[in-house]
Formats: structure tokens, sequence, C-alpha cells
């Protein structure tokens, strides 16, 4: 049995080197309350010099996945995807967790590829910053995990076809949707939360310099109670509704486009 698989964004084995490594240092940097060892008393920052190293690693990983060059018709499908993106996330820009951009990510990064899927990621949350006024620190790390929610889209198995297909689909979106709120909560919650002395008993603040497995437990009890039930919950609800009823329609359309836009390879199977 063959399945097609489009190659919108090629990804050599180099370039997968620099994906793992520009993904571990992210995946660093969302974690950082976790890793940073402070004693009590001790001024806790922010890592700076991360924050600013990570637009300077999505642009590298961004420049070898587009090493080979893009087809211009992959080009325009990227900018037609990326404005529609950014245009449904100023129309519903997170108000009580409704966002209409993530269905867009996981159906072009399962159509396109992996690859596809992450530029597509990173250009939207750009876009859509632009148009929503929403640029600040935040904006790589968002950027970031957008990206993963693409590409892990494009990492589904290719056998999955119809109506799996699509409960897969809504299935990957819902778990996506909560990493995504679980990271970005995770960068900014010494901040939100506050930052307490160690040993402080009964708060959800971040105690610099406990155990890591405490803070986890605390950071956990944290998002819970702040956005997974209510945020989280409705951006994963919103996302799947999306696929399930959108998705046939968009994936036939955009896998018309990519007969015609992508190089196309076959994968062989039993």
């Amino acid at each position: 049995m063959s399945t097609p698989v489009n190659t919108a964004v090629r990804i050599s084995p180099r370039s997968i080197v620099v994906l793992g490594v520009a993904s571990f240092a992210g995946l660093m940097m969302l974690c950082w309350p976790l890793l940073l060892r402070a004693g009590a008393g001790e001024r806790v920052d922010p890592p700076f010099l991360f924050l600013a190293l990570l637009p300077v690693v999505i642009a590298v990983v961004l420049a070898e996945l587009n090493e080979g060059g893009l087809d211009p018709r992959v080009l325009a499908i990227l900018g037609v995807l990326s404005a529609a993106g950014a245009i449904l996330r100023g129309v519903s820009p997170g108000t009580a967790g409704v966002e209409l951009t993530f269905f867009l990510l996981v159906l072009g990064g399962r159509v396109f590829g992996p690859g596809f899927g992450f530029v597509l990621g990173c250009t939207t949350l750009f876009a859509s910053a632009l148009m929503t006024a929403g640029v600040g620190p935040w904006l790589p790390y968002q950027m970031l995990c957008a990206a993963w929610v693409g590409m892990g889209a494009g990492l589904l198995p290719r056998r999955l076809t119809g109506r799996v297909e699509i409960a897969a689909l809504a299935a990957y979106a819902v778990v996506a949707s909560y990493l995504f709120g679980l990271f970005m909560n995770l960068s900014g919650w010494p901040f939100i939360a506050g930052i307490a002395v160690e040993g402080h008993e009964g708060s959800l603040s971040y105690v610099p310099g406990a155990p890591v497995l405490d803070n986890l437990h605390t950071f956990l009890v944290y998002t819970l109670l702040t956005s997974t039930g209510s945020w989280d919950t409705v951006r994963a609800i919103t996302t799947a509704v999306a696929i399930v009823v959108l998705g046939p329609a968009i994936l036939a359309t955009l896998r018309r486009g990519a007969r015609r836009a992508t190089v196309t390879g076959v994968v062989r199977g039993g």
C-alpha cells in the first residue's frame, strides 16, 4: 500500500538535527523556572539572554528549512494560510479561550508536512502579533509553541484516512491545545503568581531554590486552577470542533493545492 507524502518544505538530515537542537533549547527556555537555582533572598530575573537568543534560534531553523528554496506556489500557500490564521486570531483573540487559529496550523502541517507546519506556526503567530499589537517578550515563546503544534501535526501517521484521520487530528488538537497553554503558563508563572520565600506553604507562587518536583507540583496546581479548566479547555474544544466541522473540506482543498505545489514522494508499506 502506498501513501503520498508531501514535502512542501524539505527536511534534510542536517535540518532534523538543527530542528532537534532548537526545540531542545526552546524547551529549556520555556522551563527555566524549574531549572533555575537560586538561594533564599536572591533576586530572580527571567533569562533575558535566552529570551534574546530565542528569535535567533527560530531564524536559524527557518533559514535551514528553507535552504533549498521554496516553490513560489508553496510560498503563496504559506502566505495565504498565515494571513488567514492571523485574521482569525484577530477576530478571536483568545477571549475566554476561544481560538480559531490552531486548527489551520494542524491542517496545514498535516497536508504539507512537519517542516511546513513549523514555518506556518512561526509566521502565523508573528503576523497575528503585528495585526493585534501583540508584540512583546512572550511572542518568541508563542511562535515556538505554535511551530511545534504545526510540526507535530505533520508527524502524525500518514496511513490515517477519512473519519479516522479527522478523529485523530481532533484528538491531537486537544492535546496540543493543553500543552500550548501549559508551556506558555510555565514561561511566565513566576511573575504572574509571584515569587515566594522557600518553605512558604499554601501558595501558588514560584519558590526559588525549592526542589524541582515541589515547584513542578505547585505549577501544575497553579495552571490547573487558572487556565486548564477554562482557557485551555475552551481552546481545545474550539479547535477540535473546527477540525471536525471544517476539516474535511479544508483538507480536500489543501491537498488539491499540494498536488500542484509540492514535491510528492511515496512511502511503501506492507
